[in-house]
């Protein structure tokens, strides 16, 4: 047997346009692997999650709920996370210092899909 007779992405057939579509550098393959990096890290996924449960949360109340998190850590993926526009820091310029976090739109449109990865994860098993 050859590598085209067992390999099943030779059986389909694909023009030269739709490869591009996926592996191109604007394709598919890069949007969803843009999306991993936005979430990739150990304590973005519980971040997310968490904010999701409740509208705005302070950090110290993130340390609380995830208390093998080290402020360095936390501090670090909520920058990455607002970077990414998938969160907002609030700052309520108050004396002494009051900011908050919370889920941005596009933060709040990635929900369900992590959803959907929870669903997936649990219906196949280990």
């Amino acid at each position: 047997m050859t590598a085209s007779e067992t390999s099943t992405h030779f059986k389909v057939p694909v023009t030269l346009e739709h490869r591009a579509a996926c592996l191109g550098p604007d394709g598919t393959s890069e949007h969803v692997i843009r999306v991993i990096r936005m979430i990739q890290g150990r304590w973005k996924l519980p971040i997310l999650f968490r904010l999701f449960a409740d509208p705005s949360l302070r950090s110290s109340q993130l340390m609380r709920d995830m208390p093998d998190i080290s402020q360095k850590m936390l501090t670090q993926h909520l920058r990455e996370l607002e970077i990414d526009r998938l969160i907002e820091r609030i700052d309520f310029e108050e004396k002494p210092l009051r900011v908050e976090y919370r889920l941005s739109e596009e933060g709040r449109q990635l929900m369900p899909l992590l959803f959907e990865a929870r669903r997936f994860s649990a219906s196949h098993p280990e």
